[in-house]
Formats: C-alpha cells, sequence, structure tokens
C-alpha cells in the first residue's frame, strides 16, 4: 500500500458551509448499498440524504461515475416520551440498506427508539388521458362524457419517491445502537445497551428477544452491550460486542434465548498496561464480519483487531491505531474524547480495513504487506482530481516538514463514520457535517 496511495484521488466532496456547523447537520452515519451505486447518510437533525453514482461517461471511459444527491428525505423527528420524562431525539444511529428484490430500494433507518423501514421508487411516467377525471385530477361532469379513450403514459422528469413502509417502534427500553438485517432476507435484529430483538420485516407490532443481559438488580449490571451483527451467509449466527472487550458468537439453533453463547472471544489483559482507564478504551465501539464471513473486525479506543472465527483466546491481528495518544488518556478522559465510538470497514476483498481517527486523519492498513497509512479528510485536499498525501503524527524528537505533533493535534474533528464500496476501492469518510467521496484511480486493487 503505502507509496500507492499516493494515486487515491477525491471522486467528490459535498460540503456545506464550514464556518456554520448546526447540530443537526453532523454526520451519524454512512453506508453503501450492496451493489455500491447508492450511498446513504444519516444526520443528527433526523434526516437521511442518498447519493447516487452517475454512469461512466463515453468520453472519458477511465473517469468512473462520480456521486450526486438522488434523494433527501426526513426520516425522524424529535419525539417525547411522556411516561419517562424524556425527550427522544432524531439522530439516525444507523441506517442498513436491505439486498434489492425489484426496481424499488428498501432501506432500515434508526434512532434510539423507532425503526422505520424506507422503500424509495423512480417515476419518470405519468399517465393522462382519463375518462372521468380532467388535467387536474377533478372528477368530470358525467353528462359532458361524450366517448372513452384509453389512458395512455406519457414520459416526465425523473421523479424520486421515498415512502415509508414499516415503522418498527416500542421494541427498545435503552438506546438502539445497531441493526443489522439477516442473509435469509426476511428478518433483522436490533440491538440496545442490555438486548437484542429479532424482527420480521413484514410484522412491526411484535419482535422477538433473542439476547438479554439485564441483571435483576440494575445495580449488578457490569457491562453493556456496544454493536451487533449478523453473519454474512449463515442465518442462524451473530455476534455482539461489549463494553469489556470481548466477543460473544450465537447460535439461533441452540436455544430460543441465547443469552448462553457458542464461543466468547476475549484478549487477556496484559498486566504491565493497566491502568484506571484499561476498561474504558478496552470497550469494543465496533464489529463487522469479513465479506468471507471467516474473520470480524473490532475497533476499540486505540486499536483495531481481527479474530478468527475458529481461534477464541486471542485475534490473529491487532493494528494500532493512534498509540500517541496513550500518554494523553488523562486529558481524553476529562474532555470526554475517550469515549468517541469509532467504526472500521473492510474493503471488498477482505485485504484492506479502514478505521477513523483525530483530527480529520483516517487509517488504514494492508494485511498481506502489513503496511499502514494515514490521510486527512479536509477541506485543502477536496478539490477534484486532488492527490491525498499520506500524514505522520510526531511525539518528540526530531519532526520531519509535513509532521504534525501530537500536542497540535484537533480533537474536535474526529472521524467515526467510514464506509467502503462493497466491490471498489471507493470509500465514504464522514468528518463532522462533510462527505468525502475518495477513489483510488490508479489501483485497482489495494496491495
Amino acid at each position: 500500500m503505502g507509496e500507492d496511495t499516493d494515486t487515491r484521488k477525491i471522486n467528490h466532496s459535498f460540503l456545506r458551509d464550514h464556518n456554520y456547523v448546526t447540530e443537526a447537520d453532523i454526520i451519524s452515519t454512512v453506508e453503501f448499498n450492496h451493489t455500491g451505486e447508492l450511498l446513504a447518510t444519516g444526520d443528527k437533525g433526523g434526516r437521511v440524504v442518498i447519493f447516487q453514482r452517475e454512469p461512466e461517461s463515453k468520453n472519458e471511459p477511465y473517469n468512473q461515475g462520480e456521486y450526486n444527491v438522488y434523494s433527501t428525505f426526513q426520516s425522524h423527528e424529535p419525539e417525547f416520551d411522556y411516561l419517562k420524562s424524556l425527550e427522544i431525539e432524531e439522530k439516525i444511529n444507523k441506517i442498513k440498506w436491505l439486498p434489492q428484490q425489484n426496481a424499488a430500494h428498501s432501506l432500515l433507518s434508526t434512532n434510539d427508539k423507532t425503526i422505520k423501514l424506507w422503500k424509495i421508487t423512480e417515476r419518470d411516467k405519468r399517465p393522462e388521458g382519463y375518462n372521468l377525471k380532467d388535467e387536474e385530477g377533478k372528477l368530470k361532469d358525467l353528462s359532458t362524457v361524450t366517448s372513452l379513450q384509453v389512458p395512455v403514459l406519457k414520459p416526465m422528469d425523473l421523479m424520486v419517491e421515498v415512502t415509508p413502509r414499516r415503522i418498527f417502534a416500542n421494541g427498545h427500553t435503552y438506546h438502539v445502537n445497531s441493526i443489522s438485517v439477516n442473509s435469509d432476507c426476511e428478518t433483522y435484529m436490533s440491538a440496545d445497551d442490555l438486548r437484542i430483538n429479532l424482527w420480521h420485516l413484514a410484522i412491526t407490532d411484535r419482535s422477538f428477544n433473542i439476547v438479554d443481559i439485564k441483571p435483576a438488580n440494575m445495580e449488578d449490571l457490569t457491562e453493556v452491550i456496544t454493536a451487533s451483527e449478523f453473519h454474512p451467509h449463515h442465518c442462524n449466527l451473530f455476534v455482539y460486542s461489549s463494553s469489556k472487550g470481548s466477543l460473544r458468537l450465537c447460535d439461533m439453533r441452540a436455544s430460543a434465548l441465547c443469552d448462553k453463547h457458542s464461543k466468547l472471544y476475549e484478549e487477556p489483559e496484559d498486566p504491565s498496561n493497566r491502568s484506571f482507564f484499561s476498561e474504558i478504551i478496552s470497550s469494543v465501539s465496533d464489529v463487522k464480519f469479513s465479506h468471507s464471513g471467516r474473520y470480524m473486525l473490532t475497533r476499540d479506543y486505540l486499536t483495531v483487531k481481527v479474530w478468527d472465527l475458529n481461534m477464541e483466546t486471542k485475534p490473529v491481528e491487532t493494528y494500532q491505531v493512534h498509540d500517541y495518544l496513550r500518554s494523553k488518556l488523562c486529558s481524553l478522559y476529562e474532555n470526554d474524547c475517550i469515549f468517541d465510538k469509532f467504526e472500521c470497514a473492510w474493503n471488498g476483498s477482505d485485504s484492506v480495513i479502514m478505521t477513523g481517527a483525530y483530527n480529520n486523519f483516517f487509517r488504514m492498513f494492508d494485511r498481506n504487506t502489513k503496511r499502514d497509512v494515514t490521510l486527512e479528510a479536509s477541506r485543502e485536499s477536496s478539490k477534484p482530481r486532488a492527490i491525498l498525501k499520506p500524514r505522520r503524527v510526531c511525539v518528540g524528537g526530531k519532526r520531519r516538514k509535513d509532521d504534525i505533533s501530537v500536542d497540535s493535534l484537533d480533537f474536535t474533528k474526529k472521524i467515526l463514520h467510514t464506509a467502503w464500496h462493497p466491490t471498489e476501492n471507493i470509500i465514504a469518510i464522514a468528518a463532522t457535517n462533510n462527505l468525502y467521496i475518495f477513489q483510488d484511480k490508479v489501483n485497482s486493487e489495494m496491495h
């Protein structure tokens, strides 16, 4: 990877007014659909913006299509729970696309409490020549109808219609942190801090509780669920991660309630690294199955780890994301940054992994060559066709020209949400209220 990554160019960036960032504009989730032709983002204002990849130009066959806004809609509104006197914010926590079954696209979006199924359809023709209605759609006086005609479809400007098909409410007492669509394409699961529910996509009034870790006495609570995901190929398997750094693989064939896991993946703690912050930084913020289904990728505060499903004792690979922050944990605890939840992503061939960091930096690790690179998503590098240059963070001592000191990192600029195109080297990076889309124009493979 390394120097090859210099050829990674910006395909498009979607920038809002940088000087005026409202809380509602901050992007809270990013997700490609299964073909990579559509990309959805959700924000703290409850909006979903869908981008579509334009077809490749015949004049420029090597210039792959760019992503442009396809549709924008309000998914969730702020609500109030009168029983608990709690405000339920509209922020979109997660978006998941459903595999496409027909011409329409479908996606699930969720805030803290309510999951919604949306259908996205296109209309480029309209019927004309009704017998009983006029052009404005009003009913005609029947006495004026003297002859019958066959209505015809006439071309019209393309219209993208987004309609809510299902609303899955009242399934969670605590805040929903993840949703995952099953490979059977009929069910999906949703997880909050203490429970995981299994839903059928066609049934909204009930769900089936498959994991419940809530203790009888809440004072005995020692860990919470942080993320969960279905296996990409086996509809009976799913994994969930915890705030204690462990992963539990569950098999729904074993029992109805999967409180007893099939496998527990946990790395023993190094006593020499034990500190006040150990438990906080070991909390897993994201877990993703590889496309092959053989590995799991997890992110905690300082590292990304690759686990083999067949080996529970320790990860097969561990990559340091920003180890230079280990000496800064005290100040990161004081400003609450230590609780930031970074996501991670696989590339299409499972050979490269990506995750975000601070100062609008994001990291890539090549599993084959063991090379890694730090890149920056910024306005300075957001001109179309610009080339991204690797960045380096220096910790004291000699400093090269373009190095940035660990003391000058901006912890308000953080890349928490990233997504990788399912088959190509196109990545989407959410940096506060800006979405960057980068594309590797030269290399067909990262390694």
